[in-house]
């Protein structure tokens, strides 16, 4: 199994939801990108229900590197389970950079 990123997009229409500190949370605002504060996170309490019906309703998911960290202890392996745990962004790349190019990339698996 992998990944490769593509020159275009093949599925523009992808839904990427962004958890980020706030800096990260204006600039989803801005850009028009849902996006979840940490505390909005921890309301999910690790409900596996709640936390699988997140992993359904979005295609992928980005993270403030500051975050990254707190993920796993927040959600639990929900989102790790799904193939879905979130990629990385720092503050020095743009939301809008980061999810084009999430969406520009095609994850594949062999089979014998």
């Amino acid at each position: 199994s992998g990944s490769i990123r593509l020159k275009h997009i093949p599925r523009p229409s992808m839904k990427v939801c962004v958890f980020g500190d706030q800096h990260h949370l204006d600039e989803a605002a801005a850009g028009n990108i849902p996006a979840m504060s940490a505390d909005d996170l921890k309301k999910l309490n690790k409900q596996k229900k709640l936390i699988k019906k997140l992993a359904k309703s979005y295609d992928a998911f980005i993270a403030s590197e500051s975050l990254i960290k707190q993920i796993p202890r927040i959600l639990g392996p929900g989102l790790n389970k799904a193939g879905k745990f979130p990629s990385v962004v720092t503050h020095g790349e743009s939301l809008q950079s980061k999810s084009d190019e999430i969406r520009a990339t095609v994850k594949f698996q062999m089979k014998k």
